[in-house]
């Protein structure tokens, strides 16, 4: 489908996004670069829609669809020894993103080859998509206002499938999320004399073990839902019992309920536990993402495209990590697609980095797979 020498161009373009990260909404030399290739294609370019983003548009009457691609990098110093490893401290393309981006020029620059001849294409290129919800500013910026499209189509590399695999479920594929932080409060001492003092630690400690429990005494076994607790943050010396501790953490679920119970559930036993120590909390928890949930035509329609080039169409449970094209799935029909990306099939470790390791890095081989999967689902639903 792809001249050679338009996969190697775009494979130079995903090693120069490697090696050049941008976090979210800090996308500049990444949606600078994006702009000028695709208005030299011919497409109409629009910027600045959630600070970064781009949206390009080829095409009149008829269906239309939109394809996004995410832009941003993650606050993780890189370890992969590349030679096109991240002259960022601190910032690397963890996630593939930086694949994501070079999977769709690489289609982009084939549909403007081809031409629209009827119905209306919609790149999206969205910024933040890890943690800051740029998929969410994007929408509430006017995104289909201003760009409607019948349907929206995200593919994300999946490390956990071998290459020529592909995944779309009919409803659920990426789990909602929150993220909450606790402050537990008591009486400080000295540590020889704990009993002048609240069980600071203790009860941070109690607090950790037990939030984690919630989703298995609280939610049904056929409900999704996990806590985490990532973070705890107490002490200054040996000989001191802290009056403070921080805990930091997620929830994760899928249906609405879920995710109202396992808020409630976590204020009530952190106070509970709190007070059992004889200090005092507070909960900020909040809401991130919501779940990311497929339309069943569009989904069909994804694996259609898959089935036709030969792509082995894969069943397998949904994730309970999140994804903010949630928010363009409450705001249009659409599909979030698995690509496999990996080395070995449900293997995560050396030698088969997961996404947001340190030593991961998209793999190339499945970049014109990708942007083959764009074009051909262009000539599906547009004719």
């Amino acid at each position: 489908m792809f001249h050679p020498d338009h996969i190697a161009q775009a494979t130079a373009w995903r090693h120069d996004l490697h090696q050049h990260p941008e976090l979210g909404f800090e996308e500049v030399r990444t949606s600078a670069m994006i702009a000028e290739l695709l208005t030299g294609w011919g497409w109409e370019v629009h910027r600045g829609l959630a600070g970064t983003g781009v949206v390009a548009v080829m095409g009149g009457a008829g269906p239309s669809i939109g394809l996004r691609a995410d832009m941003d990098a993650l606050p993780i110093e890189e370890a992969t020894g590349l030679p096109y490893a991240s002259v960022h401290s601190g910032k690397m393309h963890a996630c593939g993103h930086d694949g994501h981006v070079a999977m769709l020029l690489l289609a982009a620059r084939q549909i403007a080859i081809e031409g629209v001849a009827r119905g209306k294409v919609t790149l999206i290129f969205q910024p933040a998509e890890e943690n800051d919800g740029g998929a969410r500013v994007m929408v509430e910026g006017g995104l289909f206002e201003r760009f409607p499209v019948d349907a929206v189509y995200g593919v994300h590399n999946w490390p956990g499938l071998t290459p020529g695999r592909l995944v779309a479920r009919d409803a659920e594929m990426m789990a909602a999320f929150a993220v909450f932080e606790i402050i537990v409060e008591g009486k400080g001492g000295h540590a020889a004399m704990p009993e002048q003092s609240n069980g600071v630690v203790a009860a941070a400690a109690r607090i950790a073990a037990a939030v984690q429990e919630i989703p298995a005494r609280s939610l049904s076994p056929l409900d999704p839902g996990v806590v985490s607790v990532t973070q705890i943050h107490t002490g200054s010396a040996w000989n001191v019992c802290p009056d403070s501790a921080a805990l930091r953490g997620t929830a994760r679920w899928f249906a609405p309920a879920a995710g109202d119970v396992l808020e409630a559930r976590l204020s009530e036993v952190v106070h509970g536990v709190a007070a059992a120590q004889g200090c005092r909390a507070r909960v900020d928890y909040q809401r991130r993402y919501p779940a990311t949930i497929n339309t069943a035509p569009e989904a069909m329609t994804a694996r259609e495209v898959g089935a036709q080039m030969g792509l082995d169409i894969t069943t397998a449970p949904p994730s309970m990590a999140s994804e903010d094209f949630a928010f363009m799935l409450n705001a249009a029909r659409g599909a979030y697609v698995w690509l496999g990306a990996g080395h070995q099939d449900g293997v995560i470790g050396e030698g088969n980095p997961g996404l947001h390791s340190a030593q991961f890095d998209f793999n190339d081989a499945v970049l014109p797979v990708g942007a083959e999967f764009w074009v051909r689902l262009v000539r599906k639903v547009t004719g």
